[in-house]
Parts: C-alpha cells; structure tokens; sequence
C-alpha cells in the first residue's frame, strides 16, 4: 500500500490506509463497504472522509448511502460556518463567500444532494436544489446548472 501518493490527503495514516484497501478491494463491495465504514468510525465524520465516502457510495450507486453523507456533510459546514436555514439570509452569504474552500465544498455537497435526488426520482427537490446553486455559480462551477437543463429538457428534446 503506498499512502505516500496521497501525502495531500490530510487524514491520518490509518485512516488513509483504510480508505485505500476500500479503493483496492472495490470488486469486492461487503469488503470495501467494511473498511470505508472503519474509516468513518474512526473520525469522528471528518469532512475529507465523508467526501470519500460520498463518492465511494455513489459510484457503488447506494444513492440513499450517497445522500444520507452529503447531508452530514452540509450540517457540519453549516454548523462550523454558522449558517442560517433561512435561504433568502443564506443566498447573500454563499455569494460573498464562494470562494472560501469552506463554502465551496458546501456547495459541491448541495450540489451533490441534487444529483443524488434526481437519481432516486426526486426530481422536484433535485430541481429546488439546482436552481439554488445556479443563482450563485456564475462560473458553472459546481454542474447545478448542467443537472438542471438536464431535469427541466422536454421530452422530446431527447430523441434530436
């Protein structure tokens, strides 16, 4: 196992390993479940490893896994930042601040959220969440807006 090419990854070692041996056994899907959920256990929800763990879930396609992560994700950010609830108070502040790292991954998550709803047929909620984002990424930074057109294509726009 060679840890030291993901030296960027700022988890602990073991940590690090664990989420290794889950990318190196992905064939084997109860194997690498088990060692990205020691991996959460062991941090405490540390926001890089439920990122990884989103990601590991979604492409394994447990969508309801996949959502269930990115929420906590978007809870932690919330707390930590001091978010409101309230979206017309949030707007303003995701504005000013999307280029924090903070809020950027807060709006990956969100982002994230809405593709993953879409993908369990929650279309009107997927929706809500992209038009959203979309009202804050003017550099179409986070794909909101792609999912949206995507959601909101007439039908017949497919067979073209």
């Amino acid at each position: 196992m060679d840890a030291e090419k993901f030296s960027w990854f700022k988890v602990p070692e073991d940590i690090k390993n664990l989420l290794i041996l889950a990318a190196e056994n992905w064939e084997n899907s109860s194997l690498s479940e088990n060692y990205i959920n020691q991996a959460l256990a062991k941090t405490g929800e540390q926001i890089d490893v439920l990122v990884a763990a989103y990601r590991y879930f979604y492409y394994k396609n447990n969508y309801a896994m996949a959502l269930k992560i990115a929420i906590k994700v978007i809870d932690k950010i919330e707390k930590s930042a001091n978010l409101p609830d309230d979206w017309k108070q949030l707007k303003p502040i995701l504005i000013r601040r999307k280029e924090d790292s903070e809020i950027r991954m807060y709006l990956n998550a969100c982002a994230a959220c809405g593709l993953v709803l879409a993908k369990l047929g929650e279309i009107e909620k997927a929706k809500k969440i992209c038009t959203q984002i979309k009202e804050i990424d003017d550099k179409h930074d986070f794909g909101a807006g792609l999912l949206f057109d995507i959601l909101t294509r007439a039908p017949e726009e497919d067979d073209e």
